[in-house]
C-alpha cells in the first residue's frame, strides 16, 4: 500500500504529516499481523458476526497485535504539534496517542483500517485498547492511565472518550474539530464560542507599573486576578497585562453567556481549550452583567475558574470579589478612571487607529474635552471613534465634536429607555432666558459633570462612606419657569441624552415595589452616559414624617433608601420641584447644585416673547411685545403656550400675527390658569378679549 498522506501547505504542519506517516507504518504492521492470524480476511461479513473458529482463536491467543516496541520521540520544537505538547504538558507517548486518535480526521483510509483492526466495521475510530497497542503498549499496562479523566489529553480537552457505557478499553477516542483545525494551522476560534467572545483591545494609556503588577499577578499563584472597575478601562488593562506576559487576550462577554445555546460547563471547557491552544489568557466580565441570582453567578465563575486551572483568568466588574465565587482567592487590583491627559491619549490612539482625516493633536484634545463627562470603557471608546470617523468621512471633513458626541450617545444601551422617556437635546444656552444666579448654577452643574472623574476620582475629594461619583442638582421654581428646558440644555452641553423619569412607572402601592423600581432606574442610569431628570421630585423625595402607623413607617423607609442610594449614585441627576419646602432637608444636604427658577421680570419676559415667536412668524405692525411683557406676568412656559396659540389663530386667518390675536391667546392662557381677565392688565384690549367670537 502506497501512502497518500501529503504534507500541508503550511510549513508549520510539515512535522504533523511526518509523524502521521509513522502512525501509518504501525497501522500497516498491525494489519499485517491481523491478516496472518485471520482465517478468512476477505469475508465480506467480517466484523458483523463471530464464527466458532474465531472464538477458538480468541481463547487460544494471548491478545494484542504483536507489534514491535519503540521509543516515541518528542515533536520538533516550534511546530504546531510541538507547541501543543508544550502548552498542554504532553509526553511523547501522549503525542503519539493523539496522532493515533486524529488520523481518521486527516486521512480517510484510517477509518476502514481501524474498522478492520477493531473487528467491527461500524467502529471506524480507534478504541483505547487499539490506540495503546498501536503505540506498542499492552492494554493492561499503566500507560492506559494516559487516557484517564485526569490525564493531560483528556483534562485538556484534546481527546474525548465516547461511549462511556462500554468497558474502558472499548471506548472510542475522538478529537474535537477545533484541535484538528489548530494542528492544521487553523486560526479561527471554536464555533461554539460564536457570540460569546468580544473585542479585547489593549488600553494604550495604561500605566506601565499597573500593567506589570497585573501581569505578575496572572503568573503567580492560581493565576486568578479580579479587576475592580472604578471607572477605568479594566478589560483594556487585562489585555495589556496578558500581552506583557507573552499571552494573547481571549475576552468572554459575561452578558452573552446566558444567551448562548451552549451550556455554561461546555462553554467554560471550550474557552479553556481555546486559551491553551492559542497561548491565551481569558478575560471574563463585566461580572455585574451575569444573572442576578447569587447562586447562578457563583456557578458560572466556578465553572470558568475550574476549567481554566493553570491558565490566567482575569475577571472584572464594579462589584468586589465574593468568596463564594471560587475556591481560589484572587489578586484584587483597583482600576481607577484615567486622568484628562490619559483620556485624551486614549481618544488620540483610537482616532489614529481609525485613520481620522485631519485629526491633529490639538484637534483631538478638543474632541476629548467635548466628551469629557462621558464614562466609556475601551470597547465603547473604540466603537465611538470608528463611528465618528465614518460619519465625518461621508461628509468629506475632519471629525467634529458633534460627530463624537453623537457617536458616544449611540453607545448607550436600551435598558434605561424602558424605564424613562428619552429626550435628544435640541436646545442650547442661547435659548435660555434666566437670571444670572440661575445661569451660573447651570454652568456649575455642567462643570461638575465634566470634571467629576478628576475631582472626585483622582483628587479623592469625596472619600469614604461608599459615596459615588455622581452629580445631583435641584431645580426649584414655579411651573413653566424653564426647569425641564434647562436640564435639556445641560445635557446638550455635555453631549448627552436626557432621560425623564415617568413617576407612574416608579411609584407603586405595594410596599417595597417603589424602591425596586428606583433601584432599576439608578442601576441603569449609572451605566448610561445621560442626564437623569426626576420631574416633580417632591412626589418621591418628600419629607419624612412622624410614625403613626405602618404606612408612615414604610414611607420613611422609602425615603431613607433614596437618601442612601443618591449618595452611591455614579451618574448625573436633576430633581425638579415646584415646592422646595416639601423636600426632606437630608436630600438638600446631598445636593451638589441648587438652582432657583424665579418668575421672569419684565425684561426677561420681553426676551421670552421674542424667542417664543421666533423670526419666521410674520408679524403685523400693531404687535406690541413690550406691552405684553409689562402687563402680563407669565412664566416662560405660559408665554410659549400663548405664542403657539396665537400662531394658530394667525394661520387660520392667513395673515400676519396681530396684537388682537396675541392678547386673545393670553386671555385663553389666563382662563386655563384660573386667573381673571382684568382691565388693569389688558387695558385697551379688554373688551376685545371679553367679546364672544
Amino acid at each position: 500500500m502506497t501512502s497518500t498522506v501529503e504534507p500541508g501547505t503550511a510549513v508549520g504542519a510539515q512535522a504533523l504529516w511526518e509523524r502521521l506517516r509513522l502512525v501509518e507504518e504501525r497501522v500497516r504492521h498491525a494489519v499485517a499481523a491481523r491478516r496472518r492470524t485471520d482465517p478468512d480476511p476477505d469475508d465480506p461479513y467480517r466484523g458483523q458476526y463471530l464464527s466458532p473458529e474465531a472464538v477458538e482463536r480468541i481463547l487460544a491467543g494471548q491478545g494484542g497485535l504483536d507489534l514491535p516496541g519503540y521509543a516515541p520521540a518528542p515533536p520538533p520544537p516550534g511546530s504546531p504539534l510541538g507547541t501543543l505538547a508544550e502548552r498542554f504538558g504532553l509526553s511523547p507517548l501522549d503525542t503519539d496517542l493523539l496522532l493515533v486518535a486524529v488520523a481518521p480526521d486527516l486521512d480517510a483510509r484510517f477509518e476502514r483500517l481501524y474498522g478492520y483492526l477493531n473487528d467491527d466495521l461500524s467502529r471506524r475510530r480507534p478504541t483505547v485498547g487499539l490506540a495503546l497497542e498501536l503505540c506498542g503498549l499492552e492494554a493492561a499496562s499503566t500507560a492506559r492511565f494516559r487516557l484517564a479523566p485526569g490525564a493531560p489529553l483528556i483534562s485538556g480537552g484534546l481527546v474525548e472518550l465516547t461511549e462511556p457505557e462500554r468497558p474502558v478499553l472499548s471506548r472510542v477516542l475522538a478529537v474535537p474539530d477545533r484541535v484538528i483545525a489548530h494542528l492544521l494551522d487553523g486560526a479561527g476560534p471554536d464555533a461554539r464560542l460564536a457570540g460569546v467572545l468580544t473585542e479585547a483591545g489593549d488600553d494604550p494609556t495604561a500605566e506601565a507599573a499597573q500593567v506589570g503588577r497585573a501581569a505578575s499577578a496572572a503568573h503567580s499563584g492560581t493565576g486568578l486576578v479580579h479587576l475592580l472597575d472604578r471607572g477605568g478601562d479594566a478589560p483594556g488593562l487585562a489585555a495589556a497585562a496578558l500581552r506583557a506576559a507573552g499571552l494573547r487576550p481571549l475576552a468572554v462577554d459575561a452578558s452573552a453567556l446566558a444567551r448562548s445555546p451552549v451550556g455554561i460547563p461546555a462553554l467554560a471547557r471550550v474557552a479553556a481549550l481555546e486559551a491553551r491552544l492559542t497561548g491565551a489568557g481569558v478575560i471574563l466580565g463585566p461580572l455585574q452583567a451575569l444573572p442576578a441570582q447569587p447562586g447562578e453567578q457563583a456557578r458560572i465563575i466556578q465553572e470558568f475558574s475550574t476549567a481554566l486551572s493553570g491558565t490566567p483568568l482575569f475577571t472584572y466588574g464594579t462589584q468586589g470579589w465574593d468568596p463564594v465565587w471560587a475556591a481560589q482567592t484572587p489578586v484584587v487590583l483597583a482600576v481607577d478612571p484615567p486622568s484628562p491627559a490619559r483620556q485624551a491619549a486614549r481618544w488620540r490612539h483610537a482616532l489614529e487607529q481609525e485613520a481620522a482625516p485631519g485629526a491633529a493633536a490639538n484637534d483631538i484634545d478638543e474632541l476629548a474635552r467635548a466628551v469629557a463627562a462621558h464614562r466609556l470603557d475601551g470597547g465603547q471608546l473604540r466603537r465611538a471613534a470608528g463611528a465618528a470617523v465614518r460619519t465625518a468621512a461621508l461628509a468629506g471633513r475632519p471629525v467634529s465634536p458633534d460627530d463624537l458626541r453623537s457617536a458616544v450617545r449611540a453607545q448607550n444601551g436600551a435598558g434605561l429607555a424602558r424605564l424613562a422617556r428619552r429626550v435628544e437635546p435640541a436646545v442650547t444656552w442661547d435659548d435660555l432666558v434666566l437670571p444670572a444666579p440661575t445661569h451660573r448654577g447651570l454652568r456649575e452643574l455642567a462643570v461638575r459633570a465634566r470634571h467629576r472623574e478628576q475631582v472626585l476620582g483622582q483628587w479623592r475629594m469625596r472619600p469614604g462612606g461608599g459615596r459615588g461619583r455622581g452629580v445631583i442638582a435641584l431645580f426649584a421654581g414655579e411651573s413653566g419657569t424653564g426647569k425641564t428646558m434647562s436640564a435639556e440644555v445641560v445635557a446638550a452641553d455635555l453631549g448627552m441624552d436626557l432621560y425623564v423619569v415617568d413617576l407612574s412607572t416608579v411609584v407603586d402601592k405595594y410596599i417595597g415595589e417603589t424602591e425596586k423600581n428606583l433601584e432599576r432606574i439608578f442601576a441603569e442610569a449609572s451605566a448610561v452616559n445621560a442626564v437623569l431628570l426626576f420631574d416633580e421630585a417632591d412626589a418621591i423625595f418628600g419629607k419624612r414624617s412622624e410614625v403613626k402607623d405602618a404606612h408612615d413607617r414604610h414611607a420613611n423607609i422609602e425615603s431613607a433608601y433614596l437618601l442612601q442610594r443618591m449618595e452611591s449614585f455614579d451618574g448625573i441627576a436633576v430633581l425638579t420641584t415646584n415646592l422646595r419646602a416639601n423636600l426632606d432637608e437630608a436630600f438638600t444636604r446631598r445636593l451638589d447644585v441648587v438652582a432657583e427658577f424665579p418668575v421672569p421680570d419684565a425684561a426677561q419676559r420681553l426676551a421670552l416673547w421674542e424667542r417664543s415667536l421666533g423670526p419666521r412668524l410674520p408679524r403685523a405692525d400693531d404687535l406690541d411685545l413690550r406691552f405684553c411683557a409689562d402687563r402680563f406676568e407669565l412664566a416662560g412656559g405660559s408665554i410659549r403656550a400663548c405664542a403657539v396659540t396665537a400662531a394658530y389663530l394667525a394661520a387660520e386667518r392667513r395673515q400676519p400675527l396681530t396684537m388682537g390675536q396675541l392678547v386673545t391667546a393670553v386671555a385663553q392662557e389666563y382662563r386655563k390658569l384660573g386667573r381673571l381677565v382684568l382691565e388693569g392688565e389688558f387695558g385697551p384690549w379688554t373688551q376685545e378679549v371679553l367679546t364672544p367670537g
